[in-house]
């Protein structure tokens, strides 16, 4: 309900400036600025009595009532403040008791300088009071408060223990590191108008901050340790070169797109964010807030893999000298994480440079704070430089997105590998026990949760936006676990059964495709985003039931068929199609014809590729490969088009970040030999940024050869 329109209900006469009162008849309410700077006043109209108490009537108080006009009622008249006091209160004897008893006779009862000085007396008496009671209970150094309430002996005792803690604490830590909640205690916001619903990042305290410290030491990891328990190399015998002459010149080609992309990014649009290919120039946009480079950081593994060795010279040299962690500015936590944290992650696994490692730790530290709710689950934008967060303004009732804090795991539980501190972890699996404890409408998980409540807000469900790689880091967090986190298992399976049992449809021309779900009614539509579940349904076909594991093999495969379908005529796929009003994957709606160079459904081919090695994914990844050079390449680099139906091709003007990061990659890794980057040790983040298997027998194994007097600090 509208605040204001409350408020003038229930008071329909009184001025409305915020005051909290108590409800009177209409012919008993005061109107005059007078009644209202009074504390209590007596009327009487009509012989009736009444009281009203304002608490906050002193601010923006409005002007007396106008003048009468002619032929209008007369106004209202009240009793002045004076006469007020001057008479008895309802109840009130003429000795001044009732309201007026005890430590404050009636005015009448003493001159007024004597009631002003008894008062100011007074109120100099409490004020006193109030500052020593303070000055003992609130003093940073308690020991003094212990020295009244406790014995002599006692204080030492206690004061004795406190060292030997923090001697404790001192030793554990080799190297203390405030998180950034910490460190914000004493940072203002700066600059950013939140909603109603934000979190401040400065809740936790220095001593929380210490105790998460302490727990492990820190910069254990050792990055040759963790390359021995690799199975294979990164990189292949070859770097994955195929066999096929056809098929390295295909990967060739697909090499000479990266770095024609590379190179225009390099040359108009440097430390910017993405380029714009027409005008060139770069792109900043607000998704990142103050943080930079993202096509840069996007970039750093796929130029790594390409043999590009150059261009990732350049792009790690901006990254030690350029990259600016401490920006303000509205920052989304889902596409930070993937992109800057799951970039630097990658680049750190796979060339072992320290800088990476020193990057990604520092950035992971200041998302901290937007997990400060009351469930812990995190808001999706924060302020890296003040680590408030808050929800998107778009959210419903100030929700947080299921694709947002969905989307965190993998990285999570690698900064804790690399930091050996636990809280990434811990952060993440509240999440996950979280919604292991709330009701799932037939089994689905909706797109929209409540970081205040813990309940859901709405009932959307989709394996497109909102939704999508939520389910994708359930399976491959299993994965990641070298098949351990039973849990993550067993939560992907179950809602795979409520995807399959009502989401699955197939069109009248037996195209097999995932509609959304609103509340029980389904919409046959399916976004460009959702077609990363064929990819998703085949790597995690090989662990599901017995019975059951051919049936997501094929259906991994009928997914795949279907998105194939909507690249039609250009061979490039708009953003949703539909399965309504006898279309069949086609787009109906002109909002929904346009291509920004999204990866899904060539990511689904390279999956397939891998899993069934049928040369249809390959065939199908070429003709997108054409299809971006006839329809997306400009002189100034790569550009989504507006409309994939009309002729003449109409250009966005902007090349995403996540071409170079995802698009070019996967391309690439479809027309390569398996050996590079094998899934045996390798999984995706959402945005094709490779993170390593975390093979935790094999390391264990590594620790225990370490030589017997080599300790963890050492």
């Amino acid at each position: 309900m509208d605040r204001d329109w409350g408020e003038k209900e229930m008071y329909p006469e009184t001025p409305h400036d915020g005051c909290i009162a108590t409800r009177l008849p209409r012919s008993r309410i005061p109107t005059s600025p007078r009644d209202l700077r009074s504390n209590a006043f007596a009327a009487e109209r009509g012989g009736g009595g009444g009281v009203f108490v304002a608490s906050r009537s002193d601010r923006k108080l409005r002007g007396d009532p106008p003048e009468s006009r002619p032929g209008s009622p007369p106004p209202r008249s009240f009793p002045t403040a004076t006469a007020g006091l001057d008479a008895p209160l309802p109840g009130a004897d003429s000795r001044g008791s009732g309201l007026r008893g005890g430590l404050f006779p009636n005015p009448r009862e003493l001159p007024p300088d004597a009631a002003r000085r008894k008062f100011v007396f007074l109120l100099f008496l409490s004020g006193l009071v109030t500052l020593c009671l303070g000055a003992l209970f609130f003093l940073p150094d308690s020991a003094r408060l212990k020295r009244i309430f406790l014995s002599k002996t006692e204080a030492q005792e206690q004061a004795r223990k406190a060292d030997a803690a923090a001697a404790r604490v001192r030793a554990l830590s080799r190297k203390p590191s405030v998180t950034h909640e910490a460190r914000a205690v004493d940072r203002p916001p700066q600059g950013i108008k939140a909603q109603d619903e934000r979190s401040s990042g400065r809740t936790r305290t220095e001593t929380t901050a210490a105790q998460n410290d302490a727990r492990q030491p820190r910069d254990t990891f050792e990055y040759d340790r963790f390359k021995k328990c690799l199975l294979g190399s990164p990189l292949g015998s070859d770097r994955g070169k195929p066999g096929d002459p056809q098929t390295l010149q295909r990967r060739d080609k697909v090499k000479e797109m990266m770095k024609f992309a590379w190179d225009n990014y390099k040359h108009y649009a440097w430390g910017k964010n993405e380029l714009r290919p027409l005008t060139r120039n770069g792109h900043i946009g607000t998704m990142f807030g103050g943080l930079r480079g993202a096509s840069i950081i996007d970039s750093l593994d796929t130029l790594y893999i390409m043999d590009l060795l150059e261009e990732y010279e350049e792009a790690k040299d901006w990254v030690e000298n350029n990259l600016d962690l401490n920006s303000n500015g509205e920052s989304s936590l889902f596409e930070v994480n993937i992109r800057y944290v799951g970039g630097l992650l990658s680049a750190y696994y796979l060339t072992g440079n320290e800088v990476f490692k020193k990057k990604v730790l520092e950035l992971g530290e200041k998302l901290l704070p937007a997990f400060n709710t009351p469930t812990g689950i995190p808001r999706g934008v924060i302020n890296l430089g003040s680590g408030t967060s808050w929800s998107w303004g778009w959210a419903s009732a100030g929700s947080s997105i299921l694709a947002e804090f969905g989307t965190l795991h993998l990285e999570f539980v690698h900064l804790s590998e690399l930091s050996n501190n636990p809280v990434f972890r811990e952060k993440v699996m509240n999440i996950r026990k979280l919604l292991n404890k709330i009701e799932k409408p037939h089994g689905l998980y909706p797109n929209f949760l409540s970081p205040v409540t813990g309940n859901w807000v709405q009932h959307h469900v989709s394996l497109g936006g909102l939704g999508d790689s939520f389910y994708e880091y359930l399976i491959k967090s299993y994965l990641m676990s070298d098949k351990t986190d039973e849990e993550a298992k067993k939560m992907y399976y179950s809602a795979l059964e409520a995807i399959e049992a009502n989401l699955v449809q197939q069109s009248p021309g037996g195209l097999t495709y995932l509609a959304e779900w609103r509340g029980g009614i389904l919409d046959h539509k399916m976004g460009h985003l959702a077609c990363f579940a064929g990819g998703m349904l085949g790597i995690g076909a090989e662990d599901g039931a017995p019975e059951k594991k051919q049936r997501y093999l094929d259906l991994a495969g009928e997914i795949t068929h279907t998105c194939h379908e909507s690249y039609t005529p250009t061979k490039l796929g708009p953003e949703a199609f539909r399965f309504d009003a006898g279309a069949e994957a086609t787009a109906t709606r002109l909002s929904e014809r346009y291509y920004i160079l999204r990866p899904e459904v060539i990511e689904s081919y390279m999956y397939m590729w891998r899993l069934t090695h049928d040369p249809k994914y390959r065939e199908w990844g070429w003709e997108a490969v054409e299809a971006l050079e006839k329809h997306c390449r400009v002189e100034g680099g790569y550009s989504g088009i507006r409309d994939v139906y009309a002729s003449a091709v109409s250009h966005d003007n902007m090349q995403q970040s996540f071409f170079l990061s995802e698009t070019l990659k996967y391309l690439y890794l479809l027309f390569s030999d398996d050996d590079l980057l094998p899934l045996q040790d390798w999984v995706f983040n959402t945005e094709a940024h490779p993170l390593p298997i975390i093979h935790r027998n094999c390391l264990q194994r590594q620790n225990s050869l370490q030589k017997p007097d080599k300790t963890p600090a050492d």
